[in-house]
């Protein structure tokens, strides 16, 4: 049979390392799809810059309409990243019959539902399971090794530059602006670091990962984000104090309410093995009620690790280019005309447990006072640490873990808490999940 032609938008690091992998690997990647898989056009910004790869047999040109517009090409692999120029190139490729590769994952999660229907009316398929989690195979073993299951919840730290943060913040003692400036010098965090600290990059993650585990529609505007700016090296210190270690976590579950999407640190037990992912991996752990627990751990970034879940969607197009439409596995896991709407819980909804941090006066009857609005708000505490004051300070700080409590509830707690008197500053808080 006749190579599969691919066009490339966009030559950087994942788009390069794309091109050294299909080269490198061409033989084995035939054998698996039943065709060679050939790059043929590529599109860049700058045709003249140094790359990672070497183009010899591929056509450059800096406008990326002429490839998605080119009827030799088979396949479009999307990796300019962005929106609107993004979706226009996907959405043209689509009108012209092309199958789609993505890593785009902001893409995916605010405009996938407007591009799956466009693929399905044209019979066919566009796969982004580089769009989540870098080279973990995390939407294949969602969508299909796990389509026995019903998915309970899922959890992940699926935004590398974050968990280098705060691994850095727990094993060297360093404040965030200061681990913050060194990812930005490493290339882990851009100069705008705001949809990686802010759970935004994460949010877009947690949007894909719960559509295919739950069947719901895309809705990234219901994820509830809370960035990681405000961890200090002291709440570290103290989670560890305390058998936790902190990490940023992108959490969807279904409850009989709804479900629950959101991106917060977190507080998670030390025995936990997703505890002890540090530095730039990612890992997901996903609930099933067949299989239980499992545990998906990876590089989520980088030139090949991302190239490697690219081409593996490259092969399953090549394999399926030959199949009805009908007959191949769904965009979103489950059938178009089976997507739910379960409602998605508001985060005043959502119980969960709580480490709060306060600076009191030390005086008599200061933690009563605190203990007395916790328990009108139906708070109970699980933990609590109360330090000395340091030599010729008057203000000490009272650590607490709570039990499960409704956000709402807590909400008015804290500002309760903060109103007093006898307490300075804002209290700090984490949201504390066992993932037992």
């Amino acid at each position: 049979m006749k190579p599969v032609t691919v066009g490339v938008l966009g030559l950087g690091t994942v788009g390069g390392g794309t091109v050294n992998v299909l080269k490198r690997n061409a033989g084995e990647i035939a054998r698996r799809a039943g065709r060679e898989i050939v790059v043929t056009r590529a599109s860049a910004r700058d045709l003249n810059r140094t790359r990672i790869c070497a183009t010899d047999g591929i056509t450059l040109t800096s406008d990326p309409f002429e490839i998605v517009n080119d009827p030799d090409i088979d396949v479009v692999v999307e990796l300019i990243g962005g929106y609107d120029l993004a979706k226009q190139l996907v959405l043209t490729a689509i009108a012209n019959g092309k199958h789609v590769v993505t890593a785009n994952k902001a893409l995916i999660a605010l405009h996938g539902n407007e591009i799956f229907a466009e693929a399905s009316k044209k019979g066919v398929m566009v796969l982004f399971e580089a769009a989540v989690a870098g080279g973990i195979p995390i939407i294949k073993a969602i969508r299909e090794g796990l389509a026995g299951n019903r998915i309970k919840w899922l959890a992940g730290i699926i935004n590398g530059t974050g968990n280098f943060i705060l691994t850095e913040m727990r094993d060297k003692g360093r404040d965030f602006t200061d681990v913050l400036a060194e990812a930005q010098a490493l290339g882990y965090a851009e100069a705008d670091p705001t949809f990686d600290v802010e759970g935004i990059d994460a949010g877009h993650k947690l949007t894909i990962l719960a559509s295919i585990a739950f069947g719901i529609p895309l809705q990234f505007e219901k994820v509830f984000t809370e960035g990681i700016t405000k961890i200090t090296r002291l709440d570290v210190e103290y989670a560890e104090a305390l058998g936790y270690r902190i990490k940023n976590l992108g959490i969807a579950r279904k409850t009989e309410d709804g479900i629950e999407l959101r991106v917060h640190p977190t507080l998670i037990p030390k025995r936990r093995l997703i505890a002890n992912v540090d530095g730039v991996m990612n890992a997901v752990l996903v609930c099933g009620d067949a299989v239980g627990p499992t545990l998906y751990y990876g590089a989520g970034a980088g030139a090949e690790p991302t190239a490697s879940a690219v081409v593996a969607d490259l092969v399953d197009v090549v394999r399926a280019m030959t199949s009805d439409p009908e007959n191949r596995v769904p965009h979103l896991a489950f059938q178009a005309d089976a997507i739910a709407d379960i409602p998605v819980l508001p985060a005043e909804q959502i119980k969960t447990a709580y480490y709060l941090r306060l600076t009191a006066e030390d005086k008599p009857g200061v933690l009563a006072d605190v203990t007395r609005i916790l328990a009108a708000h139906n708070i109970s505490i699980e933990a609590l640490i109360q330090k000395e004051p340091p030599q010729g300070e008057t203000s000490v700080p009272i650590i607490m873990l709570t039990q499960l409590t409704l956000e709402k509830e807590m909400n008015a707690a804290i500002a309760a808490i903060e109103a007093l008197a006898t307490v300075s500053g804002k209290v700090a808080r984490i949201r504390l999940e066992t993932l037992g």
